[in-house]
């Protein structure tokens, strides 16, 4: 953790990728920073509104943030390419990559800015840090909807997403009945198969494959052809975007470089073609992609949303910064921001979700 000091203007992003309930926390900071006698900044789509060469920022009062509560996305937009410290320069498909840090170290000082608020995953929190290095205080908000971020029992975002995807497995349900096919869908979460594992249970999936079990497609194969011995011809099978099978890699669509991660995708496919010829059924395979990041957030996530973001304005005028906002159990706090980053938060193989899951017949894979 920074040195306390005096704080009185601060600087706030949605850094990463957007996440339903970004605009509660937004409004819950922006608000409560306001009480506490705070100056609040807000930098356009992430860092790129504090790099581009006409920098985006604006002042956000409580009246800026009116009426917000209930939208996705967020009011000052996202951006997950724009890291200050690989920023890409030059047409799309022919840039190059430069440290753009000082740049935003110099405009943030050239406003006085006392503290920089991150609301962000992994990635984002990564640069918080590298920037405390530069003599910036960082107060980080965890938003992601993989759930993945160490130190947080809960990150907002999730919640949508699992009620989103849940939706979707009970849309598919009439359809697969009605066709005897098996459906297969995919769902984001990355290496984390919070995404899947939570909508699967939820909405009575067959077979739930997520990245931290690797599948056996027998194992798969023979829940599937079960089902049908019984007298049930269809099955729904919900996969995490980063599973995979035994002895097998992840299903990528564009490799990662250096401060990049891979886009990951094709694991429904892939697992269709690994079923085809081994069950007697038409297979179809739907995925839902960034549907789960969009529309109206859930209660749980505006709730969730306005409690970090009172926190972090307490943090913010506490002068203690350098840490990161955190739920543990029913209780918000906050934690060192290298607590955040020191392992990612995955799902137990042997934990309760995942023995609930077996317990009502569900085939993990593995």
């Amino acid at each position: 953790m920074t040195e306390k000091k005096n704080v009185r203007r601060v600087l706030v992003l949605t850094g990463g990728g957007d996440a339903p309930g970004l605009n509660a926390v937004l409004r819950a900071f922006v608000r409560h920073a306001h009480d506490l006698g705070l100056e609040v900044l807000g930098s356009e789509d992430g860092f790129a509104g504090l790099v581009e060469p006409e920098p985006r920022i604006r002042t956000l009062r409580p009246e800026d943030v009116r009426g917000i509560l209930q939208r996705g996305g967020s009011v000052l937009g996202c951006s997950n390419r724009a890291n200050p410290f690989d920023y890409p320069v030059g047409p799309k498909g022919h840039e190059t990559y430069e440290d753009r840090s000082a740049l935003v170290v110099e405009r943030l000082r050239e406003r006085d800015v006392d503290a920089l608020v991150l609301i962000g995953g992994d990635g984002t929190m990564h640069m918080g840090k590298r920037f405390e290095a530069l003599g910036i205080p960082v107060v980080g908000i965890p938003k992601t909807i993989d759930n993945d971020l160490g130190a947080t029992d809960y990150t907002f975002g999730l919640d949508t997403a699992v009620s989103t995807a849940t939706w979707a497995i009970d849309a598919l349900h009439t359809t697969a009945e009605a066709h005897d096919r098996v459906m297969i869908l995919e769902l984001m979460g990355r290496h984390a198969g919070w995404i899947a594992l939570s909508a699967g249970i939820a909405g009575g999936a067959d077979a739930i494959l997520i990245p931290e079990i690797p599948y056996d497609v027998e194992r798969v194969a023979e829940k599937i052809r079960a089902r049908t011995a019984a007298g049930t011809h269809f099955s729904i099978i919900v996969i995490g975007e980063g599973a995979h099978p035994k002895d097998g890699t992840i299903s990528t669509l564009t490799e990662g470089r250096a401060g990049h991660l891979p886009r990951l995708g094709g694991a429904g496919h892939r697992l269709a073609e690994l079923l085809d010829g081994q069950v007697d059924h038409e297979i179809r395979v739907t995925v839902l992609g960034h549907v789960q990041r969009g529309g109206s957030p859930s209660s749980f996530d505006r709730l969730l949303g306005t409690r970090f973001g009172v926190k972090a304005a307490e943090l913010c005028a506490e002068g203690r910064t350098g840490r990161l906002v955190v739920l543990r159990g029913t209780v918000i706090r906050s934690v060192p921001l290298e607590e955040a980053l020191a392992s990612p938060h995955l799902v137990d193989p042997d934990g309760q979700l995942v023995r609930a899951a077996r317990a009502v017949g569900i085939e993990l894979g593995g």
